[in-house]
């Protein structure tokens, strides 16, 4: 689901260099100018551009499931002024991918999430320091207790980096549980799961069982505990940043889908 950069790339560039060249090129391109005077939402909440449908990237028309997020789809399309920065329409972005990917590539989009219920974060617990032990267990010993319990299935749990194979009776479970979920949902439970690294606390954030804010504190339980302990690194930071207006707009569009 996520976009393709391509770029050439030369052999002695080291992936960080090569994602900061290919990030710079995809990001300095020229953005559209806007074209449109009003966006507004017509019949069967479609997205309109001075009355005339939006289209996706793949040509579909840009319709979503409630008012409420085709309101707030609306208004990001209104927020623009001179030009139409897609980096600005977080809600947009992923309504394009509901419509476009998550039929037409649903099953790719569910084994990759089974990929990462077969190595979840919150299933690699540190050894030490008891600290950052404590911290782990009331944040995660929660989400594998959830895990258990509306799965039907329980996630074995390792100390270090070490690889724990979990059964696969575990790991097809959380994709069943994945599987029913409408296109929107499953986007945002997707997006989620590559942005926290546990798919199994993203299944509870979709699944109304942990707020946005206890989701968040979950995930960067490592993170938040090795700026208590070593101060916050300016870069660093600025890619946690980036991570949480992502965040904030999948959970932001999941409370627009309603119950």
């Amino acid at each position: 689901m996520p976009g393709v950069l391509t770029a050439m790339t030369t052999e002695n560039e080291n992936d960080d260099e090569r994602m900061r060249r290919l990030m710079k090129d995809r990001y300095e391109r020229p953005l559209p100018a806007r074209f449109y005077t009003t966006a507004s939402v017509g019949e069967g909440n479609e997205i309109l551009l001075d009355g005339r449908p939006v289209k996706t990237p793949m040509k579909a028309r840009l319709v979503l499931p409630t008012r409420a997020l085709a309101e707030a789809v609306a208004r990001e399309w209104q927020a623009q002024e001179k030009v139409i920065n897609p980096g600005l329409m977080p809600f947009t972005k992923y309504a394009n991918t509901a419509i476009d990917r998550a039929v037409s590539e649903r099953e790719t989009v569910l084994d990759d999430f089974a990929r990462y219920a077969g190595s979840d974060l919150v299933c690699y617990r540190a050894e030490k320091p008891p600290a950052l032990v404590d911290m782990q267990a009331l944040h995660w010993n929660p989400v594998i207790d959830d895990a258990r319990a509306t799965l039907g299935v329980p996630f074995r749990l390792a100390q270090g980096i070490i690889h724990v194979a979990q059964e696969p009776a575990a790991i097809a479970a959380a994709r069943s549980a994945a599987a029913v979920l409408d296109p929107f949902r499953l986007t945002i439970l997707y997006n989620l799961t590559t942005l926290t690294g546990s798919a199994l606390l993203s299944l509870m954030v979709v699944q109304g069982r942990a707020s946005a804010e206890q989701g968040w504190a979950a995930a960067h339980v490592d993170e938040d505990y090795q700026i208590a302990e070593w101060g916050a690194d300016e870069e660093a930071m600025a890619r946690r940043a980036a991570r949480r207006v992502d965040y904030d707009a999948l959970t932001g569009m999941l409370a627009l889908l309603g119950d």
